[in-house]
């Protein structure tokens, strides 16, 4: 059976993410950071890594993306996900029973419009799945935590409201790493980091390489350079396989140019999900 490592406790939204993608026949594997995921996979107790890269609201996770480029894993895979935050509590609890709401930070945050039109305190909490398994383990009067609808089951708590993200567009995106190199598809991404030369032009230069071939770019996003101060690399999502002749010729282009490339990986383009009504 498949093993997929990812951040946090049952129930997390990353654990959802990993079913969607490989469905429900699969085994999972918590881990507490971002850095035992690349961990877990490079020791062979995973055979990928559902590592979160960037939410539509809150924009990208920069720890990711350092890990990345840290790593020799690649990136064969990924998944949108749509966030639905649920109000859970245990059972036996009314909505005017509850007082304090806890969840982790961001979670929180997403939901504060709901939050303060009820007058509930917020408490934060290290992650959304950890305050559902932490609730079910010990019941508070008026005590709610916010999760996803897996967590409720995984630790038989009820479902007091569905959906109470302040924001209908909450979908997080998410990498599939591993040590394999995922196959040609029609339709492909390919994502890549690249430094440039510390001199005028070199990104514009760059980025010719992809504009003259007419190749798409789908992300763009700079980052500071962790051995070099107020130099940056670049990650870049562009629309193909490394493998396809024009992106191929594109990257021998973008090697001519660039100080370094790193390939992290092209992989089948993921749909996005349908803009909830």
């Amino acid at each position: 059976m498949t093993t997929v490592a990812f951040q946090g406790e049952h129930g997390a939204f990353s654990e959802e993410a990993i079913r969607q993608h490989f469905g429900s026949d699969v085994e999972t594997l918590p881990c507490r950071t971002f850095g035992e995921i690349f961990a877990a996979v490079e020791e062979g107790r995973a055979d990928f890594g559902a590592l979160p890269v960037e939410n539509a609201v809150a924009g990208s996770i920069n720890k990711a993306y350092d890990l990345l480029l840290e790593h020799d894993l690649r990136v064969s895979g990924e998944i949108y996900l749509p966030v639905r935050h649920h109000l859970l509590a245990s059972p036996g609890t009314r909505l005017e029973d509850v007082r304090r709401v806890r969840s982790h930070p961001q979670a929180l945050a997403q939901c504060e419009d709901y939050l303060a039109a009820h007058g509930w305190h917020p408490e934060p909490w290290y992650d959304t799945a950890g305050s559902a398994k932490d609730l079910a383990a010990q019941p508070e009067e008026g005590v709610a935590v916010i999760a996803s609808r897996l967590a409720a089951e995984i630790y038989g708590l009820e479902v007091l409201a569905a959906d109470i993200q302040d924001r209908r567009w909450n979908v997080t995106r998410f990498f599939i790493i591993g040590h394999e190199e995922a196959p040609p598809t029609p339709v492909a991404k390919t994502s890549i980091v690249f430094a440039v030369p510390h001199q005028a032009g070199a990104l514009y230069a760059c980025l010719g390489e992809f504009a003259t071939r007419g190749i798409n770019l789908t992300k763009l996003e700079s980052r500071p350079r962790r051995n070099r101060p107020w130099h940056y690399v670049f990650y870049l999502d562009c629309e193909g396989h490394w493998q396809d002749d024009t992106c191929r010729q594109a990257l021998v282009g973008l090697l001519a140019r660039a100080a370094f490339v790193k390939l992290l990986g092209s992989y089948p383009a993921a749909e996005m999900p349908p803009m909830p009504g």
